[in-house]
């Protein structure tokens, strides 16, 4: 039996441990200094706070100070730590990483360095990797449309794996596979990889026409599909910039991700806040304190750079992501529904 350790003991990270269970891995579930509360709620036997599910009881759990020891051995290690402490978990496990086999990526987000170039996770893991001159395995980016409650109480879900090497995404999609859990897989490693943090920057629009139907009593539907078709078509148009086949952003990474993230989740639920009137400053500040990180946000200004970073393409080719940009920034006058309405909806002159 191989040895699968997941590194973060979140709600992804815990979920992710079902269908690994019932695939036939061994699995280890490593939470950061940050989860120490959520282990010992997973130990106590009670459902793991942040999914409300029993994590499976094959799963060995390891606290933050016995990363080595979680390590040790696994043929395939995890990253599924929310995206701004992607760095420092690589380097604490850096020399187990490049014993592995491969690396999975279900973290979702960009990464900055010193100099203020953005890069894909991927790319950010083997500079890292490459900076500290140790070897790096292949990287699985995982992304689609995953709610953790879901994929962790064993419902259908579809999900899929993207590799450079195409055969190695494949090869672990197979492996993956069970009768609730199914797993495409793709050489596109790059539309993985920018679907998954854009979707949750356009999930705040959609929650923001979810919002004005609170706030006003009257459903925002036709805005919400037209911004729904705009944040595909945009995230789309930045992959191809980047080297991605075009309709990635069309199938589960895109389109699939947006819809279930647009459904709910804490991005869409950030834009709801937005949308009913609260102050984006007031809403991120209550969010935090209940533990409810809003990727999408810190996202934003990433994406932003690297638009502005990548040839071929400009900030006027992106109106949803600036639209959602001049929201959550919080300081302009006009109403929210005129903002994300300008942005969306086609213009003939």
């Amino acid at each position: 039996m191989a040895v699968i350790t997941v590194l973060g003991a979140g709600a992804m990270g815990s979920a992710l441990c079902r269908p690994l269970v019932d695939s036939g891995w061994e699995v280890r579930l490593w939470g950061t200094w940050l989860d120490d509360h959520l282990l010992e709620t997973v130990e106590n036997g009670d459902p793991h706070p942040r999914t409300g599910a029993i994590v499976p009881k094959e799963v060995t759990l390891y606290r933050s100070y016995a990363l080595k020891d979680a390590l040790d051995g696994a043929t395939v290690v995890v990253m599924s730590v929310a995206s701004v402490g992607v760095q420092r978990v690589t380097e604490l496990a850096l020399d187990s990483i490049s014993q592995a086999e491969a690396l999975w990526l279900t973290s979702k987000g960009f990464y900055e360095d010193e100099a203020g170039r953005i890069s894909l996770l991927p790319d950010a893991i083997r500079t890292i990797a490459t900076r500290n001159g140790t070897p790096i395995p292949p990287i699985v980016a995982i992304a689609g449309p995953v709610k953790a409650n879901e994929c962790a109480e064993g419902m259908p879900t579809a999900t899929i794996f993207g590799c450079i090497d195409g055969e190695t995404a494949a090869k672990y999609a197979a492996a993956t596979t069970t009768s609730h859990y199914a797993v495409a897989s793709t050489d596109d490693e790059i539309g993985v990889e920018v679907c998954a943090p854009m979707k949750n920057v356009y999930a705040i629009a959609l929650g923001i026409a979810d919002g004005l139907e609170e706030s006003t009593g009257i459903p925002h539907h036709n805005l919400k599909a037209a911004t729904f078709t705009q944040a595909v078509a945009e995230m789309s148009r930045l992959g191809t910039a980047l080297g991605a086949k075009p309709q990635t952003a069309f199938g589960l990474p895109g389109v699939g991700d947006l819809e279930v993230t647009g459904l709910s989740g804490r991005n869409k639920v950030f834009g709801v806040r937005i949308g009913r009137g609260e102050a984006p400053t007031d809403a991120l500040a209550e969010m935090g304190r209940l533990e409810q990180t809003v990727e999408g946000a810190s996202a934003l200004p990433l994406a932003l750079k690297l638009v502005e970073q990548t040839k071929g393409i400009t900030l006027d080719d992106f109106p949803l992501l600036k639209a959602v940009h001049q929201i959550v920034r919080g300081d302009s006058k006009e109403k929210v529904k005129d903002i994300v309405s300008r942005a969306v909806l086609p213009r003939t002159r």
